[in-house]
């Protein structure tokens, strides 16, 4: 995998945004692979699919490529909030890749994260234009990493070292068990998976327990919280995702 971009494909632009656009695009076609069952390469959608930008033949998964210079944030700017809801509420919606690149433009970075991690909170909704703004009333949104567990994080490049691809797609397919669940049974196996990123490799039922007040705010409706927490354990701990070691002791395994 060549981590550099073919900064000749660019020649003819001037505007920053396109001139990153062509050069990401073009770096993904060439070098990546769909995560779910390494086919490559990924094809391309037409220009101004509402979210989608790449597709895999092969199985048909769709992605929707995301750029940035330098780190990745906790905040990813996006287009349009009504849109980008619309999407990741339908049956259709992309799992997103997210690359970061340095001043000399090469890919320090390159991540997907698989669709089932996304939930409607994770969208942010800006503040609409100004009434002077040439799109006046324009509602744009962030997508929060911060609310996607770390097991929904799957990299291809991290800090310019490629990732196998035998261990991409393992990692990827290990959580896909949650598109299985309905969106109420999903929120609360996602919101498990990020307090059980919060604890030490090694833990206990109890220290999960004391994430019970934040759960129950999410989950209002919900009157038992510690058998709901035994519950998601239980999934997470059959899909592999963390061990069983003794009566209310666990280990995470990813």
């Amino acid at each position: 995998m060549d981590l550099n971009f073919n900064q000749t494909l660019a020649a003819n632009y001037r505007s920053p945004s396109q001139i990153i656009r062509v050069l990401s695009e073009a770096w993904v076609k060439d070098n990546g692979y769909c995560p779910n069952c390494s086919a490559q390469p990924l094809a391309e959608f037409a220009n101004n699919q509402p979210v989608a930008d790449f597709y895999c033949a092969n199985c048909t998964e769709q992605f929707e490529l995301k750029s940035k210079k330098a780190k990745l944030s906790n905040m990813i700017n996006d287009g349009a909030y009504d849109t980008m809801m619309q999407r990741i509420n339908s049956e259709d919606n992309p799992s997103f890749f997210f690359l970061t690149y340095s001043k000399e433009l090469s890919v320090n970075n390159f991540l997907i994260i698989p669709k089932h991690f996304f939930k409607s909170d994770m969208i942010i909704k800006r503040k609409p234009l100004s009434p002077i703004a040439k799109r006046a009333g324009w509602i744009s949104c962030n997508i929060d990493l911060r609310k996607v567990p770390e097991s929904g994080k799957v990299f291809l490049v991290k800090n310019q070292q490629v990732i196998s691809r035998d261990t991409v797609t393992q990692k990827f397919q290990q959580t896909l068990f949650l598109r299985e669940l309905s969106v109420q049974s999903r929120g609360w196996t996602l919101d498990v998976m990020q307090c059980v990123d919060k604890l030490p490799e090694r833990f206990t039922l109890a220290q999960v327990y004391s994430f019970s007040d934040i759960l129950q705010a999410l989950h209002m409706n919900n009157n038992n919280v510690h058998a709901k927490i035994r519950q998601q354990l239980q999934i997470l701990r059959d899909k592999g995702i963390i061990e069983f070691l003794s009566r209310g002791h666990y280990r995470k395994t990813i």
